[in-house]
């Protein structure tokens, strides 16, 4: 949801109030919207990534991220976050080594594919309407965010990313900007880069004990240097007594010598809360 501009040239936020959708309609929706990103994977005329080749051809890492493994979560059984390594673990086994060649773009959930528990997949953490359930595949939205975050640290060009529209935990041990994330949902929820370089780029991911662990990687090293940043960060109590929480997603790129070439928007958040913003600010004390 962005911004619109209303006749006298005012910002006019978006109506971020819950609204409540029937079974049968989420039902139908999923479904319809499954059928068009299946015609658009394969009718599209999009070259996408599907080569894996050995890391030892790209050397030079160009952007690299890890994030725990467990958090400390409310409300959320241990049980949940130990099935996500096991779903992290296969998703990994399907994307890791793949080269995004110039001109090819890469889709999450077509090289990853529907998680099916005869695959080995299990429940995991699903977020679900400001909540959370069981789903199988669950917690695979951590590979997702961690892939986009270390993307906006490369000249790779993000041409989906979806945002969290609710906020479902405060920001306890958060070291990144509100809204720097990307969820997924199979398969029409999906985070997709493009190589617009003239260069070969790798995804290397693994697991510690601790942490999921990425890097962009190449055969040749580049110079140009990436900082992520957050503007207009606020959070306002609603007409409707929820509160909602926004900011804007920036990022500068310096050159040679430390130069600044650019400072670019990059996203729009807008989510509604579903905790007391007196509970970030005890988690952020």
């Amino acid at each position: 949801m962005n911004l619109k501009r209303t006749n006298n040239g005012i910002l006019k936020r978006p109506d971020m109030r819950p609204k409540e959708r029937s079974n049968i309609r989420v039902f139908a929706g999923r479904m319809v919207y499954t059928l068009k990103r299946y015609l658009y994977w394969y009718g599209s005329g999009v070259k996408f990534a599907h080569k894996k080749e050995d890391i030892i051809h790209y050397k030079e890492v160009i952007s690299q991220h890890q994030t725990p493994l467990i958090r400390k979560l409310r409300k959320v059984d241990m049980w949940l976050q130990q099935n996500k390594i096991t779903n992290l673990r296969i998703g990994i086994e399907r994307i890791n080594g793949l080269v995004l060649y110039p001109g090819e773009t890469f889709s999450y959930w077509k090289q990853i594919g529907k998680p099916r528990k005869k695959d080995g997949f299990v429940e995991g953490m699903v977020l679900f309407y400001g909540g959370f359930k069981p789903g199988i595949g669950g917690g695979l939205c951590q590979l997702s965010n961690l892939i986009y975050w270390m993307t906006l640290h490369t000249p790779l060009t993000i041409v989906e990313r979806w945002r969290h529209s609710y906020d479902v935990f405060p920001d306890a041990d958060r070291t990144q900007p509100f809204g720097s994330g990307a969820t997924c949902s199979y398969n029409y929820i999906d985070l997709q880069i493009k190589n617009e370089t003239s260069q070969p780029m790798q995804l290397y991911l693994y697991l510690t004990e601790t942490d999921l662990v990425g890097e962009w990687r190449s055969t040749e090293a580049i110079e140009d240097r990436y900082e992520v940043y957050e503007k207009e960060h606020y959070i306002q109590q609603e007409y409707w007594g929820g509160y909602t929480r926004h900011n804007q997603i920036y990022r500068r790129r310096y050159g040679h010598s430390g130069v600044l070439l650019n400072d670019e928007f990059v996203a729009e958040n807008h989510a509604v809360m579903m905790y007391e913003p007196l509970l970030e600010s005890k988690a952020n004390s």
